[in-house]
């Protein structure tokens, strides 16, 4: 399925660069090479996802609209891959996600539905509303097979990359939520470059995958919101993808909201990329718990670069100073 979704995203999708530096490469005690997701369009990962998802549709299926929940960066990937198809768009958002998100989807054509996670409101009441209203097609942000299909295609390229870099063994960090990337990634990677083994990389207090991991079964988070990682917040990890990392991954890392204002910095002024704060937390895993990790190489996936200008703006004064 996986190359199946590559085949079909071959003539749209941006084959993101590896990135290094000798500067990152010391902080972290090791080779590091960044998979700048970031550089996608709509700026993350998600648009492989949904485009997968979208162009396998049946086509008078598709014409009759999808639905998609999301903090921001699934809904831009719906959204765009609607667009590109002709068909339209309902994004049902958290009224706190990032302004940038929300506008950025309704740009791309989508209608955006807010709800109020902080206060409880439901958004599969809402979203079990529009479909028998209006026949929509849910498009799910990573419990969806045609989804990690379409994210497992990052995991090809990496493997390809890696092997030009001349590397054959190291870790490969993954910001994690719900874990549709990084179960993708696994799969492909586990197939061609059994070498590097995948771990995720959870904000603390939100790091419901590792505890999952370590616990050997599900263990839900106990709060929707609360950390900058929007990007990343998941209530537990999804049913399909859960096995998969139980079968592929490492130990489970988490890292602070400072950290990953951290890793925005240094990505910024060392990669010349920007980063929202949910897409650095693998780079902030391989930064600054480096202890956690083996091997002399790792590869972090830097998954979004959807920040409001505040988020980094505060970034970049805590951590911008290269001295």
């Amino acid at each position: 399925m996986i190359h199946a979704a590559q085949a079909r995203l071959a003539p749209v999708v941006r084959k993101t660069p590896l990135l290094s530096s000798p500067f990152l490469d010391e902080i972290a005690g090791r080779r590091l090479l960044v998979k700048a997701e970031c550089l996608q369009h709509t700026g993350s990962f998600k648009f492989r996802g949904a485009f997968s998802a979208l162009s396998a549709l049946d086509p008078d299926i598709r014409a009759k609209g999808v639905l998609a929940f999301s903090s921001g960066n699934h809904a831009q990937g719906v959204a765009l891959a609607a667009k590109m198809h002709g068909c339209p768009s309902v994004i049902i958002m958290p009224r706190d996600a990032p302004r940038l998100k929300i506008e950025n989807t309704q740009a791309l054509g989508a209608e955006v539905i807010l709800y109020d996670r902080a206060a409880g409101e439901s958004r599969e009441h809402l979203g079990d509303a529009l479909q028998a209203e209006r026949n929509l097609t849910l498009i799910r942000p990573y419990d969806e097979p045609l989804v990690i299909a379409g994210q497992g295609t990052v995991g090809l390229e990496i493997a390809e990359q890696v092997r030009d870099a001349g590397v054959t063994e190291g870790e490969v960090l993954v910001c994690c939520g719900g874990g549709g990337l990084t179960s993708g990634i696994s799969l492909a990677l586990a197939d061609q470059a059994p070498g590097l083994k995948v771990r995720t990389a959870e904000p603390e207090g939100f790091d419901d995958v590792k505890r999952s991991l370590a616990a050997g079964s599900p263990v839900p988070n106990n709060a929707p919101s609360g950390s900058i990682c929007d990007a990343i917040l998941t209530p537990e990890p999804g049913e399909i993808t859960f096995p998969i990392l139980q079968r592929h991954c490492g130990a489970g890392m988490a890292v602070t909201d400072e950290e990953c204002l951290h890793a925005m910095a240094l990505a910024f002024l060392r990669l010349k990329i920007v980063l929202e704060p949910g897409g650095a937390a693998a780079l902030a895993a391989t930064l600054f718990h480096g202890q956690e990790l083996s091997g002399d190489a790792v590869i972090a996936v830097a998954t979004g670069g959807n920040v409001d200008a505040d988020i980094f703006a505060m970034a970049l004064e805590r951590y911008g100073d290269p001295g």
